[in-house]
This record gives C-alpha cells, sequence and structure tokens, in this order.
C-alpha cells in the first residue's frame, strides 16, 4: 500500500536526519516547507519574516527530532514547532495591547464567504490588530481552547475571549465593507 510506503519512507528519513544527513533533511524541508511557510504567515505579516521563522523553526525541528514520539503526527509535531517559534518571536517583538473587557458571545452574522479567495481572507487577517490576531489564530486555526491560549499568552481567559470576539467583529466589519466596495463597483 502506498501509505505504509510513504510511512515507511519518512520513518527513514527522520532517521537519516538525526544522524545529520543533510540531503534527508532537504527532502523533509522541501516536503514540509510550503506548508509551513503558510503556518508561519498566519502569524506573521512580512513574509519575509515569515520565511525567517519558518527556517529558525526548522531548525528547531532538526535540533529536537529525537524527542519525536512516532505517534502522532510528524507535520502536528512540526506544526506545534512553527507555531511556538512564531509566538516566541511576536512575544520579544511585538507589545499586545489585551483589555480584560468582558463580552457575552452571541451568534454572530457572517457572510458567504465561498467566492472569497483565501489571498483575501490572509489580507483582512492582516488588517487586525496584533493582539485580536494572535488570538484569532491560535483559537480559529490552530484549534487551541481559550484556556490554553490564557496559558501560552499569560493572560486570562475572558481577555482570549474578548480578543476573540473583536476579531471576529473587526473581521465581520471589514468583510462587510468589502462585499459593499465590490458591489458598488459593479
Amino acid at each position: 500500500m502506498k501509505v505504509i510506503e510513504l510511512h515507511n519512507h519518512l520513518l527513514k528519513l527522520i532517521d537519516k536526519s538525526m544522524q545529520q544527513d543533510r540531503e534527508a533533511q532537504r527532502e523533509i524541508f522541501d516536503l514540509y516547507s510550503p506548508k509551513m511557510l503558510g503556518v508561519c504567515r498566519q502569524y506573521v505579516k512580512d513574509d519575509f519574516h515569515a520565511e525567517d521563522m519558518m527556517s529558525a523553526g526548522f531548525l528547531k525541528v532538526f535540533l529536537n527530532l529525537h524527542t519525536f514520539r512516532r505517534t502522532g503526527s510528524f507535520e502536528g509535531w512540526i506544526r506545534r514547532i512553527m507555531v511556538n517559534t512564531c509566538l516566541t518571536y511576536l512575544r520579544k517583538k511585538v507589545v499586545f495591547e489585551f483589555t480584560d473587557d468582558d463580552y457575552a458571545f452571541g451568534e454572530l452574522a457572517t457572510y458567504n464567504m465561498e467566492n472569497t479567495h483565501v489571498a483575501d481572507i490572509q489580507a483582512l487577517i492582516d488588517t487586525l490588530p496584533d493582539g485580536y490576531k494572535l488570538v484569532f489564530n491560535l483559537y480559529a486555526i490552530e484549534g487551541y481552547k481559550h484556556a490554553e491560549i490564557a496559558k501560552r499568552l499569560q493572560i486570562s481567559e475572558s481577555t482570549s475571549k474578548s480578543q476573540l470576539f473583536k476579531a471576529r467583529k473587526w473581521l465581520q466589519k471589514k468583510y462587510t465593507k468589502l462585499n459593499q466596495l465590490e458591489h458598488e463597483g459593479r
């Protein structure tokens, strides 16, 4: 079966990479770098800095391959390293403004985004203030719970919820405005 062959090949690549085999490391990099650049891009607006974060993340991957337990997804393990690398970078570089406002969550009206290009969605996410964007990415894209986000960012759970609420409102407002401009232009 192809799945077993791919799995065995990946395990061999991991073993060779742990032995500092540069070709095996290059193959792992080539296999996962496009997706991981996308992950880094979710957190870092500038393409060059996102690429730097990806490179730093892969350095950590190769230095810590011995900690991969081979029980879960290798891609998921790499992704977690990339997210942590970006979070560390952002914590050092950016001062986030979080508030402890408590919001009640209702059903937010959402618009059909079927015909919206991924690049346009990313551009909208990039307009978010840094604190909103960070919480939004961790919650909506990475799937972290508010308790995990609060612990990672050293904020309260209610602050995490508040930032997500504000991010959703911000995106909704920007998306509505974008749709209005498109319809007026027709």
